[in-house]
């Protein structure tokens, strides 16, 4: 326990600065490393890492399409988000090609379907990092800011979820939610989970209506965001545990030691990144405003 509330304090050190940071290169420049570093967990999950046909092209992909966000943003381009998505579907068939192209005509035979296991892992892992700078770095004709306040709900519904359902697990825990995927977890910390979450996000919303004036937000946005996104976090954190179980590891890596890797630090927050963006396109278009 000591040694996870060390690694909790020295990541939030390094959380801080991303978040100081975030409307510059440096934002889109983390992230980026962020997912490499994923995609290299994933690979060594699966027994794929030392094969550098397969792990290079990620690598490149994992880097750069956060950045590919932040120099789209940075150019001033109209429909960002569409403009990124494009070219991010564009990466994807061509990567999808190289793979069976690779399983087919490549000297060390490969079974298909642990390729393309790897390369549907990779399109997660990227395109769920990828969504939080699109996130980041979304606005609206009246709203030009508005992702500034919007990208830290990722992480406050995410983090707040994981740990008042561990929390609320614990006291009032009874039925078991999936065992067979994530024993530990029970119905009543879900539920927990989602009510706090809900809780936390509308003191977010006040702290940043009352304190800091801004009218972007709209209370409505954020008790339905409340309730979704705890519940898409929890989703994710099952399908981190359930590849992991499959593979029979504990951890994805050691880079947050108590905590293990990036995927385990940030597997409930990845499935939440994009459809925060999903959810945002809906209701932003339902108001009038073009992203």
């Amino acid at each position: 326990m000591r040694k996870r509330i060390i690694t909790g304090v020295v990541a939030l050190c390094v959380f801080a600065p991303i978040c100081i940071f975030s409307g510059t290169w440096f934002f889109g420049f983390a992230f980026g490393v962020i997912s490499l570093v994923g995609i290299f967990e994933i690979a060594k999950c699966l027994g794929l890492h030392k094969n550098l046909f397969l792990t290079i092209p990620m690598y490149v992909a994992s880097f750069g399409l956060p950045m590919l966000r932040y120099f789209i943003y940075l150019n001033g381009v109209s429909k960002p988000n569409s403009v990124f998505l494009l070219y991010a579907m564009i990466t994807a068939f061509i990567f999808l090609i190289y793979f069976l192209a690779y399983v087919m005509f490549g000297k060390n035979k490969k079974n298909l379907s642990d390729v393309l296991t790897f390369y549907a892992l990779c399109v997660y892992i990227i395109g769920c990092f990828s969504s939080v700078v699109m996130v980041r770095f979304t606005g609206t004709e009246k709203f030009e800011d508005i992702g500034a306040y919007m990208y830290l709900l990722i992480f406050i519904s995410a983090w707040v979820c994981d740990t008042f359902a561990y929390f609320v697990g614990r006291l009032l825990g009874r039925h078991k939610l999936i065992p067979e995927i994530s024993p530990k977890k029970t119905i009543e910390g879900a539920i927990g989970g989602i009510v706090f979450t809900l809780i936390a996000l509308i003191c977010y919303w006040c702290i940043v209506r009352f304190a800091f004036g801004y009218e972007g937000l709209y209370i409505q946005h954020i008790c339905l965001l409340g309730i979704v996104l705890p519940i898409v976090s929890q989703i994710g954190d099952l399908i981190a545990s359930s590849i992991k179980r499959q593979h029979n590891i504990k951890d994805y890596g050691n880079v947050f030691p108590g905590h293990g890797g990036v995927l385990d630090r940030f597997d409930s927050a990845m499935l939440v990144a994009p459809v925060l963006c999903f959810t945002n396109a809906l209701i932003f278009c339902a108001n009038g405003f073009n992203l």
